[in-house]
């Protein structure tokens, strides 16, 4: 009995709240599902308008014209979807019939395993494209694709524009990521080897990084090599990686050791014994007495002035107790091409590293590691891009005096420019310049001997490394472009010569200078009037 009451109590309540739910659920519904209309209002009609049965109908009927209208749009828009659906389907059909996919690789989604392993496949095959193992021949000097460097602090690039620096913090953070990552993955390898089981080594960190370079093949990923320092002092630890638009993936994990690795440093000469005094300066600190492994050949051209360069020489070797040079002289017209060719050709010695080099060059001890670093017989030569140094006089000119030789080097915008445009600086070893043929010993004088030498290069298989170098600089210096230059030497001479004398800004001040100078004026002259 008391169950039915409760019950009979219960009923009435429960049925109201039932008939609210509904109301509530019909109004959200009506709500959602009404299309709106474009700022359209459907008023009712007013209590004292003439017919109120035909208002109403009016409405209905307007509203149901609306819906029909909306309906029809919706309709035409379902259709052109499915159209273009069923052309992009045909399309992708087509483009597999035509393209099979070369590695056959197909993605089965309901076996991760083998999808997994037919991922890390096509990732592997984008290395085997890429120019990582081999050098690729390639149509003309254009078509390199040019290494960058960079350290933990800096990156030194090519591409500077109006608006970058030859040399920057990276300021992207994209960018800025991507070499953290690199290296820090780098890191971790060299601390887990593979392969050694529970053998003890060295714990490495950032900072045993020296220097790395990358580039981009834009189908293909990204090529790093990282050089990181060994456990002596002529050793080095070389990682390879590849970014091939995905994870990182290790190519190459090597010991190199250079400490037997000569290098040959080869100056064709011709008078300039003023500059060759400079130049020992530099070679005497740099080559001699911080590197030690190196070797100096100069071949002179003519008698002029060539016994104040022997007496340089012999001082040097003197002084400095350093007896690997050779004194080659020729009684010709000076060629820069055949200098340096008989210089090549008249060792007799075991393989060795060539550095065609001038003598208004200034190098460091690092880049003759760099040198060996990024040559390789059979495999790889070295085209460094040198930093060429403006002329101090228009740099300077607004100072006191000109800094020391050395404070003027630095790599700076107003200072000078990455020399992206000469291949005269390059590193290889002997066996690989003579069997690419050597030197066109027709070409005379200046200019054009170094970029055959080069074509020769990129239409092999040997792999071009050409990257900016921090410590490779062209010192400036006064040219002349000699009236029996070929028309084409002399324009390549003159375009040389505007480019040594001062960056695009420092040269505008110079040709505006009786423009500010007249504005100056006037400004001193108008604060004196009031």
């Amino acid at each position: 009995m008391i169950l039915r009451r409760r019950f009979v109590l219960f009923l009435p309540r429960f049925v109201g709240l039932l008939m609210v739910a509904c109301c509530l659920v019909t109004i959200v519904y009506m709500l959602a599902c009404t299309p709106k209309g474009d700022n359209q209002q459907f008023s009712l009609p007013r209590v004292h308008s003439p017919t109120m049965k035909e208002g109403y109908e009016a409405i209905l009927q307007e509203r149901e014209e609306y819906h029909l209208n909306y309906i029809i749009s919706l309709k035409k828009q379902i259709a052109q979807l499915k159209a273009e659906l069923q052309g992009r389907s045909e399309q992708f059909k087509n483009m597999q019939d035509q393209h099979p996919d070369p590695l056959g690789i197909r993605l089965d989604h309901s076996n991760l395993e083998k999808a997994h392993a037919n991922l890390l496949a096509f990732l592997h095959s984008q290395i085997d494209k890429a120019e990582v193992h081999s050098g690729v021949k390639l149509s003309t000097e254009y078509a390199v694709v040019p290494f960058e460097t960079f350290t933990l602090q800096k990156v030194y690039q090519l591409e500077t524009g109006l608006t970058r620096h030859p040399e920057e913090k990276p300021v992207r953070k994209d960018k800025r990521n991507e070499l953290i990552e690199v290296i820090e993955l780098a890191v971790g390898s060299l601390n887990n080897p593979e392969g050694d089981g529970n053998a003890k080594h060295r714990v490495y960190t950032a900072s045993d990084f020296i220097e790395g370079i990358y580039r981009t093949e834009k189908d293909k990923g990204t090529l790093y090599e990282l050089t990181f320092k060994g456990d002596t002092k002529h050793q080095f630890k070389k990682i390879v990686l590849f970014r091939p638009f995905g994870p990182v993936m290790k190519v190459k994990n090597e010991n190199v050791n250079v400490a037997d690795t000569l290098i040959n440093v080869i100056v064709p000469l011709a008078k300039r014994a003023s500059k060759f005094r400079q130049f020992m300066q530099n070679f005497r600190e740099m080559g001699i007495q911080q590197d030690g492994r190196i070797h100096l050949t100069v071949v002179y051209f003519g008698k002029e002035q060539m016994n104040e360069v022997k007496s340089i020489l012999e001082n040097t070797s003197k002084s400095a107790n350093f007896k690997n040079f050779t004194f080659i002289q020729l009684n010709e017209e000076f060629s820069r091409g055949k200098g340096l060719d008989v210089g090549a050709r008249f060792w007799k010695g075991n393989n060795v590293v060539l550095f065609f080099c001038d003598v208004d060059i200034y190098f460091t001890a690092e880049f003759l590691n760099s040198c060996r670093l990024n040559t390789q017989p059979g495999k790889k030569v070295f085209y460094p891009v040198l930093f060429s140094q403006y002329n101090p006089s228009i740099i300077y000119g607004h100072h006191d005096s000109i800094p020391s030789l050395k404070q003027q080097l630095v790599i700076k915008k107003e200072t000078g420019f990455w020399r992206d445009f000469g291949f005269g600086m390059t590193c290889q070893y002997r066996s690989d310049f003579i069997n690419i043929g050597g030197f066109d010993l027709d070409i005379k004088g200046w200019g054009g001997e170094d970029v055959h030498l080069y074509r020769k290069y990129i239409h092999s298989n040997l792999m071009v490394i050409r990257t900016p170098v921090r410590g490779l600089f062209h010192l400036w210096h006064e040219k002349q472009c000699l009236d029996e230059l070929t028309p084409e030497q002399y324009k390549m001479c003159m375009q040389s010569k505007a480019m040594n004398e001062a960056s695009h800004g420092q040269l505008g001040m110079l040709v505006f200078k009786q423009e500010i100078e007249t504005h100056l004026h006037r400004q001193k002259w108008s604060k004196k009037k009031t």
